[in-house]
């Protein structure tokens, strides 16, 4: 199969809002790729022993994105957005509902061993949920940045068209943002 660009993306995801499903058939194949290479990058910061396996969270993102009706995408930018932030929900949701440890059950550890324990990716994950929640309160915008650069793995560029900013207004929001989350996740 020949590498489609992104304006044939964009010109699938358009066909594919208006209701053609040949659109969606020649898009699925294309995007999966990527929502792997973004679902990838998720999970390359859990735990090692997480049971959810990058295929199965991209699984459920696309399962939930073709599941919209009337879905619009604006362009390749827009639709990895709402992919990347369908998959930070996903894993939290998967976090909450992981089954918690009563302190019943005792394992003796090496100081190396507990050193890796220490700080469970669940709960990082969660954290960073609530400091980018607590972000888009009071900024939508950095928030929004910070789910399209950090998450879905755009570029300055690419997430500039998602939001319809100049290039320049990304990176400046960007700096702010990750100062503003490392305060954040600081205390």
């Amino acid at each position: 199969m020949a590498e489609i660009d992104s304006t044939n993306v964009t010109e699938l995801l358009r066909r594919w809002s208006d209701g053609d499903e040949a659109a969606l058939e020649e898009l699925t194949p294309v995007v999966h790729d990527e929502l792997r290479r973004i679902a990838r990058r998720y999970m390359a910061r859990e735990r090692g022993d997480h049971t959810l396996q990058p295929t199965a969270l991209v699984n459920e993102a696309f399962v939930r994105l073709i599941g919209w009706n009337n879905a619009k995408f604006e362009n390749r930018a827009h639709f990895y957005g709402v992919a990347a932030q369908l998959m930070r929900r996903i894993l939290v949701d998967f976090a909450r509902k992981r089954p918690k440890q009563d302190g019943s059950l005792m394992i003796k550890l090496s100081i190396e061993a507990a050193e890796e324990i220490d700080g469970s990716p669940d709960s990082e994950i969660m954290a960073l949920d609530e400091a980018l929640t607590a972000l888009a309160e009071f900024d939508e915008r950095k928030a929004r940045i910070v789910e399209l650069r950090f998450f879905g793995g755009l570029s300055v560029e690419e997430t500039a068209a998602a939001i319809g900013v100049a290039p320049i207004t990304v990176m400046r929001e960007w700096q702010k943002a990750k100062a503003w989350l490392f305060l954040e996740l600081s205390r």
